[in-house]
């Protein structure tokens, strides 16, 4: 009888101590294969859904930007923004942008994630477009880093050129950053009522509400179909070809069912008694938190203003 079999204790089975091959935790045993251009396309559609249900989550909480009603909401962001493009000092614009990271804390926004939205692509394209200008050959000055010499003279990054990317760049990122604020934290059909309490015509209302609304509504149902054929499909496919005769097809259906889904949308919304207007069930009025927003962001505003005149002399 063996030792385990007198200690009571139950045999360790005899696949547990046979000796395998292990896989390499490198990944480099076998070939690595990349994901067709569909599939990676439909994961950003998915991503995208993904933080449009987190912008939904965020914009019905119960943080500082929410509890401000939209119309005051969206007056004051605009006179914002019109602040921030007669800003022509740079440690006033940085002054501006800091003070939007602690607005959108306050307001229950991942503070990584807001920097994310903000600085994925416009900043950055802004960086980029502007970046000859900062070259002496374009903007001359005062030559701060070297890169060549031409006849003997210094050619590279001027102070100038700096100066003057550093303010388009700041500028935009805080613009955006107002933005994203607004949009992150104002539901979209209150958003919308918004817009149209404060004139903006009817028909450019009604368009971005039904883009917005069904765009993710025919994603959905383009994926359903992209995992209905991956599916059934028992092969990969040989060449990318067949991959864009799948976008083709694919596309005319979805097409077709839009166009069937509009008239159905529009015909029930109709018969309900829509005329074009935009509403909600919640009723906005003004209040306390709406005074003392209107009155911070007039102050915020003011104040830049006064501070760039003074720096700028």
């Amino acid at each position: 009888m063996s030792s385990a079999a007198l200690d009571g204790s139950r045999p360790t089975p005899d696949w547990l101590l046979r000796q395998e091959v292990g896989l390499c935790p490198c990944g480099c045993v076998g070939r690595r294969r990349r994901g067709s251009f569909v599939g990676r396309t439909l994961d950003g559609g998915a991503a995208l859904l993904r933080q449009a249900m987190y912008s939904d989550e965020v914009a019905t909480g119960r943080g500082l930007l929410q509890r401000v009603e939209p119309r005051v909401k969206l007056l004051t962001i605009v006179g914002l923004l019109v602040a921030v493009g007669l800003l022509h000092t740079l440690p006033v614009l940085l002054a501006c942008y800091l003070a939007t990271l602690p607005l959108a804390a306050a307001s229950g926004l991942r503070v990584r994630y807001f920097l994310k939205r903000v600085w994925l692509f416009i900043p950055v394209f802004t960086g980029l477009v502007v970046l000859p200008a900062t070259l002496s050959v374009i903007t001359p000055g005062e030559v701060v880093l070297t890169l060549w010499h031409w006849h003997g003279q210094p050619e590279g990054f001027t102070a100038q050129g700096l100066h003057g990317a550093g303010l388009i760049v700041t500028r935009v990122a805080t613009s955006i950053s107002l933005v994203v604020l607004l949009t992150l934290t104002t539901p979209w059909n209150r958003l919308l009522a918004a817009l149209r309490a404060l004139g903006v015509p009817r028909i450019f209302v009604l368009v971005i509400g039904m883009s917005y609304r069904y765009v993710f509504l025919l994603l959905g149902t383009v994926t359903d179909m992209f995992t209905a054929r991956r599916a059934r499909t028992v092969a990969r496919p040989a060449d990318v070809a067949e991959g864009r005769r799948f976008v083709a097809a694919t596309a005319g259906t979805v097409f077709g069912k839009a166009h069937q889904l509009s008239e159905e949308v529009h015909q029930a919304m109709v018969a309900r008694g829509f005329r074009g207007e935009a509403r909600t069930l919640a009723a906005d009025r003004p209040g306390v938190a709406d005074v003392l927003w209107t009155a911070g962001a007039v102050a915020v505003a003011v104040a830049a203003l006064v501070l760039d005149r003074r720096l700028g002399v």
